[in-house]
């Protein structure tokens, strides 16, 4: 009797095991990011989530798919130019699911077949570029890879949000001449700048020079206009002194002309008749004192 209780109790115990097991293969807690796609009895019957979601035990087989933003990092790849220049190129494919159920139902393993796609259209992009044009143009190869992945990935569920190119490594003959350019090229740069202060020097002083002579000229144009002025007012002071002047005034004056005539050892003189003309007043007087 006890050994018929205690496998019951093991048969009872198994079952509420069993039961449990089943009971959380039901019940699936969905986060935001994330969708369950459902496959019952083999057949895809679409995404389920967020949220609670429940499953028939057995029957339903869930898939998980994550619908946050990834990156797949391709490995550097060589490339041959349009010009037959080997170069090595590594970059980065950002990515995300859009249709979970496309995602799961279309391709199995979507990171190796990007890789697939991404390194062959890359070769097939860079091909068709010279060397050159690979690296000046990264930015426009990324938009042409992306585009092309795009297309092929859209099919897949899969949207490709950015394709960055992050390092190209030229041949090593490459390089050498790239560093020489870009001596050449900072050599170049440091002779126009100096040209550049040499001509700004030569300006400035070529415009002080110009001020200088200006201010000079403006100077000897003050001066003479200041000595014209001190000559006319000169003149005026003359002029208004003349007129005060009377006859007898000038006639001492000539007298006193003629005592320095009469002091020089010269034995001729030529007296003008305007002179004696002004001596007449004198004279006159001193003949009538003499009376």
């Amino acid at each position: 009797m006890g050994g018929i209780l205690t496998t019951g109790f093991c048969l009872v115990l198994f079952i509420i095991f069993v039961g449990l097991i089943l009971l959380f293969s039901m019940i699936k807690v969905v986060k935001e990011y994330q969708r369950i796609v459902v496959f019952r009895l083999g057949r895809c019957i679409g995404p389920k989530g967020p949220g609670l979601v429940i499953l028939i035990p057995i029957v339903d087989v869930p898939v998980w798919v994550d619908l946050r933003e990834s990156f797949l990092e391709i490995p550097q790849q060589t490339c041959i130019t349009k010009d037959n220049a080997p170069i090595s190129i590594d970059f980065l494919i950002h990515w995300k699911v859009v249709v979970p159920e496309a995602s799961v139902v279309q391709v199995k393993d979507f990171a190796g077949a990007s890789q697939g796609i991404a390194t062959t259209t890359l070769r097939a992009i860079v091909g068709d570029i010279p060397l050159d044009d690979v690296l000046a143009k990264r930015e426009q190869i990324n938009l042409v890879l992306r585009t092309k992945l795009d297309e092929v990935t859209e099919r897949w569920g899969v949207k490709v949000s950015s394709v960055e190119i992050r390092e190209i490594v030229p041949p090593r003959e490459v390089q050498d001449a790239m560093n020489k350019q870009m001596a050449a090229e900072r050599t170049r740069r440091a002779m126009v700048i100096e040209a550049d202060g040499k001509k700004s020097a030569t300006i400035t002083v070529a415009e002080g020079d110009k001020q200088a002579n200006i201010l000079k000229a403006e100077g000897d144009r003050q001066a003479a206009s200041l000595r014209a002025e001190g000559f006319a007012l000169a003149l005026a002071k003359i002029y208004e002194v003349a007129k005060t002047v009377d006859s007898k005034t000038m006639s001492l004056q000539y007298l006193e002309a003629l005592k320095a005539l009469g002091m020089s050892p010269a034995t001729k003189f030529v007296i003008p008749t305007e002179f004696t003309n002004l001596l007449k007043p004198i004279l006159g007087q001193t003949s009538e004192g003499m009376k």
